[in-house]
């Protein structure tokens, strides 16, 4: 088969390539996330360096006419419970690969897709075993589980670029709730308080600082901590400084903790 060179300046072979690109590339990621947790040495696959040889490759493979091609958890999974330890089994099994479908594509044909059906449906389960990976999914909290049964269910029911895009969007809000939950915290330690900033504190984390800082009785002794605080909005700090100007009147005392880069925030109190 000969590419038709023409082709290159239609925007929709672009589009298409696009998406090729898009659905090779996740489908990968997704494949060398389950592959590391398969390794038995528990070895990090360079992720750069496997996108890059992917894209060589399906580029030499579009000029040939060939089709795309992506790693795939199969054969990484036969890999391992093989006892293959080295790039050696994947470039072998290429070659078998390559050498039955040159001298055996008849016989090839005659495998029922019902069993290679079949093949990926085990794998698939014992990838996803229920005990190994969905219990301890669960066990972590709705911030983990949530995410992923909705882009689960949103594959089967549009397609992987599409389900992936939405788990990304859940999970993103997802994130986003529980840092917005747990960056401000008010905790008491007798006549002491302690009102911890942390990560990033948004003008929307403005109505709970004002609620947790009614909180405090009279003649107490507050230390807010920013030690740990990426971002502190104005809004926040403004809310802590007329607190602080105003606390003598409840009797309560004010201090801050702070990190050595955040010297400049809340100056007026040590």
């Amino acid at each position: 088969m000969v590419p038709r060179w023409d082709a290159i300046s239609q925007p929709a072979v672009w589009a298409t390539a696009l998406t090729l690109a898009l659905i090779a590339s996740l489908e990968s990621l997704l494949s060398i996330e389950a592959a590391d947790r398969l390794d038995p040495l528990k070895r990090v696959t360079p992720t750069n360096r496997e996108l890059m040889a992917q894209g060589a490759g399906n580029m030499v493979s579009g000029f040939l006419g060939g089709l795309p091609v992506t790693s795939v958890v199969v054969r990484t999974s036969v890999n391992a419970q093989a006892g293959a330890q080295t790039r050696w089994s994947a470039i072998l099994h290429g070659v078998i690969l390559a050498l039955s479908v040159v001298l055996l594509t008849s016989v090839l044909n005659q495998i029922p897709l019902a069993t290679l059906a079949a093949i990926l449906i085990a794998t698939g389960y014992k990838l996803t075993h229920p005990k190994k990976v969905i219990a301890p999914l669960v066990k972590q909290g709705a911030l983990q589980w949530v995410p992923f049964a909705l882009t689960v269910v949103a594959i089967l029911l549009t397609d992987l670029l599409r389900g992936i895009a939405l788990g990304l969007l859940v999970a993103t809000v997802f994130i986003a709730f529980n840092d917005f939950r747990s960056s401000i915290s008010l905790t008491n330690l007798g006549t002491n308080y302690i009102l911890q900033l942390r990560r990033n504190v948004s003008f929307l984390n403005k109505g709970k600082l004002k609620e947790s800082l009614e909180k405090l009785p009279r003649g107490c002794d507050l230390l807010v901590d920013i030690s740990q605080a990426d971002f502190i909005d104005p809004d926040i700090v403004e809310v802590i400084h007329d607190y602080a100007t105003h606390a003598g009147l409840k009797g309560v005392t004010v201090s801050v903790r702070r990190a050595a880069h955040q010297s400049h925030i809340l100056e007026p109190w040590s």
